[in-house]
């Protein structure tokens, strides 16, 4: 079974980071394992609290990983301030990391920010360089691409300028009333358009975690970047489409819209099922 290490922050409630990126992953099919960056209170409303793990506490998860079952891609989300993104790349440097698939987290769907400035030049200095590819939504393009973006014409020039700048592919994501469902994939100077179907469900919590994790599962089975985006948008699809309704806010998707089988039932579904086998039974079916 293929591996993958994700290496992000904890939402308590569930939709988003590792907790998403963990359910990501099962459902695609690879054997998922975590570093924790930090501990947020947070639900679909907002982010009330983050508490960050140290460094070397850090450095320890990732040890514990890579000398024991060593992942076949690693995706980075949430890191939020420069000791700890220091930490990381130092790491994943010193076990030659494959597969790397970072998602430059700055701010949450519900608006908070999640990172600091200083973070952000750490960020562009140390992690950057050392990705497969990048994830930047609009906002978290423009930092990165130093540039307004507000056209189709504008995410192209943002995209390849990251991508020359960081040599690495970036899919720039659509959204933000900008290309809703599309999304463009730069890399190696050509770019592809990715067409999605504009699902119409306001509850969008983690979309950004999940459509990375996704990714690096893909690309932990051995698919090329080109399919991995493509299956990974085809899964996001289905979790935003199965409108699931969860709090007050932002809710988040449902990751195992896909899971059947017999660990999924419900207690209904169980009872269900045997009234409909015993009353098969009477009529001698």
């Amino acid at each position: 079974m293929r591996t993958a290490l994700t290496i992000a922050g904890s939402d308590s409630s569930g939709g988003a980071g590792i907790q998403a990126d963990i359910k990501t992953m099962t459902v695609n099919g690879v054997f998922a394992m975590s570093a924790v960056t930090a501990l947020t209170a947070q639900n679909t409303t907002g982010v009330t609290g983050i508490l960050e793990v140290s460094p070397e506490f850090l450095r320890q998860q990732i040890d514990s990983v890579f000398t024991d079952i060593r992942p076949d891609a690693v995706k980075i989300g949430m890191v939020s301030s420069a000791e700890l993104i220091t930490a990381i790349a130092e790491k994943l440097a010193e076990y030659h990391t494959g597969n790397l698939v970072v998602d430059p987290v700055m701010v949450a769907t519900s608006g908070a920010k999640l990172i600091s400035d200083d973070a952000i030049d750490t960020l562009k200095e140390k992690l950057l360089p050392m990705a497969d590819v990048l994830t930047p939504n609009i906002p978290e393009a423009e930092v990165l691409a130093e540039m307004e973006v507000k056209t189709e014409e504008d995410m192209v020039r943002a995209a390849e300028k990251i991508s020359g700048k960081y040599h690495c592919a970036v899919l720039l994501k659509g959204g933000h009333q900008l290309n809703d469902a599309n999304d463009l994939l730069c890399r190696e100077g050509c770019s592809r358009w990715f067409y999605g179907k504009r699902i119409d469900n306001p509850n969008t919590h983690g979309t950004g975690c999940t459509l990375s994790s996704a990714i690096a599962a893909n690309l932990a089975k051995g698919f090329d970047m080109d399919a991995a985006v493509e299956r990974a948008k085809a899964y996001i699809s289905g979790a935003l489409g199965a409108m699931l309704d969860l709090g007050r806010g932002s809710g988040p998707m449902n990751h195992g819209f896909d899971i059947t089988g017999e660990y999924v039932k419900s207690a209904d579904d169980v009872q269900k099922l045997s009234a409909a086998e015993m009353s098969a039974g009477e009529k001698g079916v």
